[in-house]
């Protein structure tokens, strides 16, 4: 059993935790690998990513290193704050290893976004005026069809997984992550009738950005582009595969993350 460990920073206070997990594993024979930017997690059996949301978001990437095919299940382990997309918390993180090993878990395959630069998405990939700019121009084609010119502060392209995270703030839906389509979400849209549209996930989407530079978010990931720049998207032709102790499912994730409170009793 070999597992790739990935994390940006371990605060002071998360130490011990992190240092406990480590110790855990090596008692049970497992070899671990240290996961760095640019390596593959070739021959892992999991990929064990430590912190919050953006760094399982960032854990990703390696499959840009790796055999898209062969690629490990992410078990999220949450050292961050919300950590809608991780599988355990750090309390009892004894009893996820022996879960991991005893194979008592499902796994959930999650659809990635796909630029033409070659990066993957899990939640999203969005558009967004710098502060300094006008309204950002973006012109939105589904397939050969024409949509709309949507000018306001940007756009967001999210998946399924990325539905309860950014888009949703900005009055997106929440899909089920077997939901097999895309939503295009506007950012405080100038025209108040512009609203979310959901497209299947077998469309390719065109954006073209008019204007002054912009910010190209991909996940966690921002960069800053010029204007007049066409980004195409389209589903990746592989998933991620994310893990699900028994216990979880997505129903039971947003009761709790987006606190829907629980259900009523007689």
């Amino acid at each position: 059993m070999k597992i790739g460990l990935y994390y940006r920073h371990i605060e002071p206070a998360d130490q011990a935790a992190f240092d406990a997990l480590l110790q855990t594993l090596a008692a049970r024979g497992v070899e671990t690998a240290t996961l760095r930017d640019g390596d593959s997690a070739d021959g892992c059996n999991f990929l064990l990513s430590v912190g919050g949301d953006g760094t399982l978001l960032n854990s990703v990437q390696f499959i840009r290193t790796s055999n898209p095919a062969n690629f490990p299940p992410i078990v999220g382990v949450n050292f961050g704050h919300l950590g809608f997309l991780t599988t355990a918390g750090k309390d009892n993180l004894a009893a996820l290893v022996d879960e991991l090993l005893e194979g008592r878990f499902s796994i959930e395959e999650r659809t990635l976004l796909n630029l033409n630069d070659g990066s993957y998405a899990l939640n999203e990939v969005f558009f967004h005026r710098r502060e300094e700019a006008t309204l950002l121009r973006t012109r939105v084609m589904v397939d050969d069809d024409f949509v709309a010119t949507y000018a306001g502060d940007g756009v967001i392209i999210a998946t399924p997984t990325g539905s309860t995270a950014y888009s949703l703030s900005c009055g997106g839906p929440i899909l089920t992550p077997t939901s097999r389509c895309f939503v295009i979400t506007p950012i405080s849209a100038h025209t108040l009738t512009l609203r979310p549209i959901i497209v299947p996930d077998t469309a390719h989407i065109r954006l073209t950005i008019e204007g002054e530079q912009f910010t190209l978010g991909v996940d966690s990931r921002r960069s800053t582009c010029s204007g007049n720049a066409t980004v195409d998207i389209c589903r990746a032709p592989f998933t991620v595969r994310l893990i699900r102790l028994n216990t979880q499912n997505f129903f039971s994730a947003i009761r709790d993350k987006l606190m829907w409170g629980t259900e009523a009793r007689p």
